[in-house]
């Protein structure tokens, strides 16, 4: 009679052995964000390529816009500048209070930051990032 054994054989996959389960650096979250709004839709394809699924792409978006997923402090980012005269502006200009060497940025999230120009642009750079958080 042959020798038979009730206990089956199991084989033990961790999740390292079979490479599944990675970890991602903000900054590369980061860039996967930024390539996913690259275009219109891009979505689902970005998240094929770089073999994710669309509801963690989806999460990583949330957290960027939350500001939950920050880029080295060293990394330094450009924003579309727009310069505009608005009422208040040309009223200054006309009573020649223009030349104080104020400007105003308004961020993306609707804050406005009203800076003089002696300031510092690693100070502003500073202050930009904190009130984009909050």
């Amino acid at each position: 009679m042959t020798d038979h054994s009730f206990m089956p054989q199991v084989e033990v996959l961790s999740v390292t052995d079979t490479g599944r389960r990675r970890r991602w650096t903000d900054a590369e979250k980061l860039r996967i964000v930024e390539e996913s709004y690259s275009a219109p839709r891009m979505a689902a394809a970005t998240a094929r390529r770089h073999a994710i699924s669309r509801s963690l792409l989806t999460r990583w978006r949330r957290e960027a816009r939350q500001g939950r997923l920050s880029a080295p402090e060293s990394e330094m980012h450009f924003a579309p500048v727009a310069i505009t005269a608005n009422a208040d502006q040309r009223a200054e200009t006309e009573r020649g209070d223009a030349c104080s060497g104020r400007f105003e940025i308004v961020l993306q999230n609707g804050r406005r930051l009203l800076a003089d120009a002696s300031l510092e642009a690693s100070a502003l750079a500073r202050l930009v990032q904190i009130l984009e958080r909050a």
